[in-house]
């Protein structure tokens, strides 16, 4: 007779199959979980999530959130991390940024609340702007242009948030707001457009490395495995937090020094070429991390040579190019993250 499988409770991941989604999918069918992935794949990709196809706790739904979701059976937990997150592809089109970030909150927490759904909102260090203060804790209210080119990702976001905290306050959805710096990791695109993905592409195709601005400006890089930990323990929590959670590597960088990073890996490669800093681009981003350790027990643990190392033999597999280490044969850290 067949042993039946039994899965702890199940949860829908509304981005799943994007780079982050992806890897937080892994790491809940690893915990046992059933997990449904809701993906519009405007930006997420199948591949990303292929080899979860054939996982008996694994269901694809191609859907785009910014139209209601009808999800038959139970629903305990609801992450949702619909919406492209790197300015040339927000920008690509900005209405549906914003509409994804907007309509596509109100449509899913709709249904965490007719399932009576546990619900974490993936939100972004992109609320606080271009940040008068430094580091950036969860108090600081922001320094966002409302109405420039990134508007509809960052002021998107903070209405999702409202909602959020709105629905919360009525005591009509359990919530909790993770605001997300800056990930990296295998599975992105090597088109995503984002700093890191830029520069090793560039590296491993032997093209200069483009730095906007002065290469002064500072960002925090966090491994997608410690991200997707404090996700999940941000959704353990026991009690919902009364605010946002930042996630993110207090480590802070500017990008000239990443760029000796990967060119000390990278040997040979040549010297960056300099352009214009793109409107509203955030001089200096890091986040305090002392409400997540503190509620959470939550700290990232992979530092940036390290996650680099990573890194790097993926984008070379994607882009053709021979990888400095051999590209490790399992998925990413997948078990590190589910404990």
């Amino acid at each position: 007779m067949q042993q039946m499988t039994t899965f702890k409770p199940t949860v829908l991941v509304a981005g799943g199959a994007g780079f982050i989604g992806s890897h937080l999918c892994e790491a809940l069918l690893y915990r046992g979980h059933r997990v449904i992935c809701v993906d519009s794949f405007l930006s997420g990709l199948r591949e990303n999530v292929l080899p979860l196809t054939n996982h008996p706790g694994f269901t694809l739904i191609e859907a785009d959130v910014t139209q209601p979701l009808t999800i038959s059976g139970p629903v305990e937990q609801i992450y949702n991390l619909a919406c492209a997150a790197s300015p040339p592809q927000y920008q690509a089109d900005p209405v549906h940024t914003m509409l994804t970030n907007v309509l596509g909150c109100g449509n899913l927490l709709e249904l965490a609340e007719a399932k009576g759904a546990r619900y974490l909102q993936a939100s972004t260090s992109e609320v606080y702007g271009d940040p008068l203060s430094h580091p950036q804790n969860e108090d600081y209210w922001g320094n966002v242009n409302c109405t420039g080119p990134r508007a509809c990702y960052d002021e998107g976001k903070r209405a999702a948030e409202t909602m959020c905290f709105d629905y919360l306050r009525q005591g009509r959805v359990d919530v909790r707001v993770a605001r997300i710096f800056n990930t990296y990791g295998p599975q992105m695109r090597p088109d995503d457009g984002r700093i890191i993905s830029n520069l090793i592409c560039q590296a491993l195709q032997d093209q200069p490395m483009t730095v906007y601005g002065d290469g002064t400006q500072t960002r925090s890089f966090c491994y997608v495995s410690d991200l997707v930990r404090g996700l999940m323990a941000l959704m353990d929590v026991g009690q919902a937090p009364e605010g946002a959670i930042n996630l993110g590597n207090p480590g802070e960088f500017s990008i000239l020094e990443l760029v000796d990073i990967i060119r000390d890996r990278l040997p040979g490669v040549a010297q960056p070429v300099f352009m214009a800093l793109p409107t509203d681009d955030p001089q200096r981003r890091q986040p305090d991390i002392t409400r997540a350790r503190t509620l959470l027990g939550w700290q990232p643990k992979v530092p940036l040579s390290e996650g680099l190392g990573l890194t790097i033999p993926w984008f070379a597999s994607q882009v053709g190019a021979e990888a400095p280490t051999p590209v490790r044969a399992e998925r990413v850290a997948a078990r590190s993250m589910a404990r």
